[in-house]
């Protein structure tokens, strides 16, 4: 059912939350662009800028861990202070009530831990960017480490000092193998709940994109909240077509009952 208006779209989501059991939102880039962080795949997206570099490729080019690195730094530049927004503490607000048990997100931005949510009940599907691992020893390496070596290095990808393994940020990328912790707790999470919140995914990365469809089918109740259209809205409960952070404004701590109408 497509919300008629954001009045109607609030209502009918406050009513599903209240009755549910156990809710588990699953996140995209949408539910942070409001916090200055562009999407990837929107005109202006980040990808629409920039090819990404496949997994492959990084490993097999200095000059692609190079360049890997130059654009991780130039986003962190622009976008690294960017601040939990109403999404993110609407859900944080239903963890605290007990609510939410974990969140799945498809986003690398750590915002959902910033927002006050434990790590461990932040399951990222395609990894993190704010630190970096060693791809063969796993050890983890901050940041501004990397980022010291590369000037110290004129521009170079450090190696690992450990290993003499690849440095790259705990992302997931094109070609690279999902998590198979985060996988396997992201489905465990999703047959537990009855309510399923997709929030500002187009649903269009397998096999991330299959867990909503498979909250439907093992009986929770389906709600998508995202700008645009997508494939999943027929099967949906409950469709909004709105504003994430106006949606979601009512579910923080102490919001009164005019946020709704906040944009």
């Amino acid at each position: 059912m497509l919300a008629p208006d954001l009045v109607s779209a609030v209502a009918s989501l406050k009513k599903m939350v209240g009755a549910a059991r156990v809710i588990v939102p699953f996140t995209g880039a949408g539910i942070s662009t409001e916090c200055g962080i562009p999407d990837f795949r929107s005109p202006g997206g980040i990808w629409t800028k920039n090819r990404p570099i496949p997994f492959e490729e990084f490993l097999a080019s200095q000059e692609a861990r190079n360049e890997s690195w130059r654009r991780r730094f130039a986003m962190g530049d622009e976008f690294g202070h960017a601040q939990p927004g109403r999404g993110h503490q609407a859900l944080a607000s239903l963890y605290r009530a007990g609510k939410v048990p974990a969140v799945v997100t498809q986003n690398i931005d750590n915002l959902h831990q910033a927002s006050g949510m434990a790590p461990e009940h932040v399951v990222e599907l395609h990894g993190n960017t704010t630190y970096a691992l060693c791809l063969d020893c796993t050890q983890r390496y901050e940041l501004a480490w990397v980022r010291t070596r590369m000037q110290a290095g004129n521009g170079c990808a450090p190696d690992c000092p450990d290993c003499g393994g690849f440095i790259k940020t705990a992302t997931i990328s094109f070609g690279q193998a999902m998590p198979d912790a985060a996988m396997r707790r992201a489905r465990e999470l999703t047959l537990s709940c009855d309510l399923f919140l997709a929030i500002g995914s187009s649903l269009v990365v397998w096999p991330a994109a299959g867990f909503p469809l498979m909250a439907k089918q093992n009986g929770a109740h389906l709600v998508i909240v995202n700008r645009e259209p997508i494939d999943f809205d027929d099967i949906a409960d409950l469709v909004v077509r709105e504003d994430i952070g106006t949606v979601f404004a009512p579910f923080v701590d102490g919001a009164s009952s005019t946020d709704v109408h906040r944009v």
